[in-house]
């Protein structure tokens, strides 16, 4: 019996990871003009491009019931335990959703063994929980240890970001309309994290270049100070900047540095432009 890792599709890992491990994705949705469609059917380039000549901002939904039951029931009928990493809670209902499925497939097989993990953030910061749990669970290890992993990434991990521009946070409610209107009117460009499991500011500056500076400066003292485990550097719409600044991580760490597209459902929040990076440490982060 082995221990298989469960996470929803925002945590954008590459498909390549996604095979190599036998990771489970579960979909959240886009409503996009009117229509509805699962995240990972939906093309990126495509997506931005409509998102950004609509007035309307699309919205999202959580993974259904029954996509949530299936992937579950599956691991288990198969005689594998299961490991769910999903969306901060306080960001959707999607860790909610994971708990009613857990408990109806409970009730059909009473034996099963499912722990239900709340990541406490998004994109690729909860990505590298999940892919660190299927790498120990590859090895052999327990559900307990396999939790143990996940939970020390948990607090070992950062997301540094940077919005273009304020507009689809301030539409989207994820940041108050009087700080939204502020840094527009200063041309003040607010350093993003995601902090107790919400979207926060954890710095001010001038423009975006100087963000991204800053954002450099923050990962290179985290990895001094706390050793690395991995980084990856994520992108709205914006392949261009993300591999500027993965080139300028790869000459200060002399390693390769992987870029990651984030998809419509956080970038519907964020918006087009937008560009970070998302990384953990070997030892937890004070």
């Amino acid at each position: 019996m082995g221990v298989k890792l469960v996470t929803d599709s925002t945590s954008y890992i590459s498909e390549e990871l996604i095979n190599k491990y036998n990771i489970s994705i579960a979909s959240l949705n886009v409503i996009l003009q009117g229509k509805s469609y699962r995240e990972v059917n939906l093309d990126n380039k495509y997506f931005y491009e409509v998102m950004d000549q609509s007035e309307e901002i699309p919205t999202s939904s959580q993974p259904s019931i029954d996509e949530l039951l299936d992937v579950f029931k599956s691991i288990v009928k198969s005689g594998d335990n299961v490991v769910g990493v999903f969306l901060s809670s306080d960001m959707s209902g999607t860790y909610s959703s994971a708990h009613l499925a857990k408990n109806m497939v409970l009730e059909e097989y009473p034996d099963a063994r499912i722990e239900i993990i709340d990541s406490r953030t998004n994109c690729m910061q909860m990505g590298f929980q999940v892919i660190e749990g299927a790498r120990a669970a590859k090895e052999g290890k327990s559900i307990e240890e396999v939790v143990e992993v996940v939970n020390n990434v948990v607090k070992s991990s950062r997301f540094l970001f940077v919005p273009d521009t304020l507009r689809y946070l301030k539409k989207g409610g994820r940041i108050g309309g009087a700080a939204a209107l502020f840094g527009t009117i200063l041309q003040i460009r607010p350093i993003l994290t995601v902090r107790d499991g919400v979207t926060s500011v954890f710095e001010k500056v001038r423009t975006k270049k100087k963000a991204v500076n800053a954002i450099v400066d923050k990962v290179l003292d985290d990895i001094k100070n706390y050793g690395l485990g991995d980084v990856i550097v994520h992108h709205i719409n914006c392949e261009e900047e993300g591999r500027e600044l993965a080139k300028r991580l790869e000459e200060e760490l002399n390693i390769p540095i992987r870029i990651q597209s984030i998809g419509p459902i956080i970038g519907l929040h964020v918006g087009p432009g937008s560009i970070g990076v998302a990384y953990f440490t070997k030892k937890e982060l004070l």
